[in-house]
């Protein structure tokens, strides 16, 4: 479990750099979007998320569509559209992505050191070539391996190490299903044993098995050399009790939740009303929808985006909580006790 901390400041990873004294694979400061839209309206899409991920950890990033974990994502990347400003700091190693130029992220880090399995996969593979192909420039390129035979023979171990079919291989993007396009994206991204892998909803279009099966192999790649970490953005909470060492927890483009994914999942349970409405909207749980909606990106409130679908705000809420310990919340569940982090 995390330990208390001050205001503003983030509970220490539960593995990784927590016990080897390592510095983070990635470690995000104060990262803000901004989109600017005719008529001087900002859209807020992401506030002041601060976050580390340790070697060796999966961080699961969960909330509701729309609060602004894929934007987050593609800030990292460099990928956002000419209407963003960015804010912060975003540190892989000694390179801060929100600052490096295009051809820094083209050429060392996209791939190289961060593989990217996109939320939307069919869109990101390249419509007039096959699988293979795909496969097998990806390895040449960020292995070095050479030779027709040897380059034919890594691509299919790539292929199934993602559980994606042999048989497909040699077909297009537009001849395979949407579980298809995802295993064959999830495939590209491991091939390069970045040493942070970005999984924005990896599971979408996999029946349960095949969730299971991805999880597993994400988890084995961060596990290979105990070096790699993987921040896995996902609305599946059952892909992320399976995989996740800690769960971030952002709603209306804030992290309102940062805390270890046992204590989450099990006792004593989160501690931001937030957090465990979506653990009680869940089929195997009391399967209670969280009242309302969330706001408007463009027309936050002053103070806790989540007051009003809350039934725990008072006149308190109308200002913005700070992050205290591991939540940022003015009416928390209580704090674990000495015996709940014993157990």
């Amino acid at each position: 479990m995390p330990h208390a901390a001050t205001a503003g400041s983030l509970p220490p990873p539960s593995t990784g750099a927590a016990t080897t004294g390592r510095p983070p694979v990635l470690s995000v400061r104060g990262l803000s979007v901004r989109f600017l839209l005719p008529g001087g309206r900002r859209i807020a899409a992401v506030t002041d998320a601060r976050f580390d991920v340790a070697p060796g950890e999966c961080l699961a990033l969960i909330g509701e569509s729309g609060c602004g974990k894929s934007v987050l994502a593609s800030a990292l990347l460099g990928l956002l559209p000419a209407n963003a400003q960015t804010a912060g700091h975003a540190h892989l190693g000694d390179l801060d992505l929100l600052t490096a130029d295009e051809r820094t992220l083209a050429r060392t880090v996209r791939g190289r050191r961060i593989g990217l399995i996109p939320q939307s996969p069919a869109a990101h593979l390249t419509p007039v070539r096959t699988i293979r192909s795909q496969l097998e420039e990806a390895v040449a390129q960020l292995t070095g391996v050479r030779g027709r035979t040897a380059l034919r023979t890594a691509a299919e171990q790539a292929a199934e190490r993602a559980g994606f079919p042999p048989g497909h291989l040699d077909r297009h993007p537009h001849e395979l299903s949407g579980g298809l396009a995802q295993r064959a994206a999830t495939a590209l991204a491991l091939v390069g044993g970045a040493p942070l892998l970005l999984a924005d909803e990896p599971t979408t279009g996999l029946d349960r098995d095949l969730v299971d099966r991805t999880v597993d192999e994400l988890r084995r790649h961060v596990d290979a050399d105990g070096d790699r970490a993987l921040l896995m953005i996902t609305h599946d909470l059952a892909a992320a009790e399976r995989i996740a060492d800690r769960v971030a927890v952002m709603y209306a483009g804030r992290i309102v939740e940062l805390t270890g994914a046992s204590a989450f999942f099990g006792t004593p349970g989160p501690r931001h009303p937030y957090s465990r409405g979506l653990l009680q909207a869940l089929p195997d749980r009391s399967f209670t929808p969280i009242p309302g909606l969330p706001p408007e990106l463009g027309a936050l409130p002053d103070g806790c985006a989540f007051a009003p679908r809350c039934d725990r705000a008072t006149d308190t809420c109308t200002t913005l909580p700070s992050f205290t310990g591991s939540v940022a919340c003015h009416h928390p569940a209580p704090a674990p006790t000495p015996e709940d982090i014993r157990a």
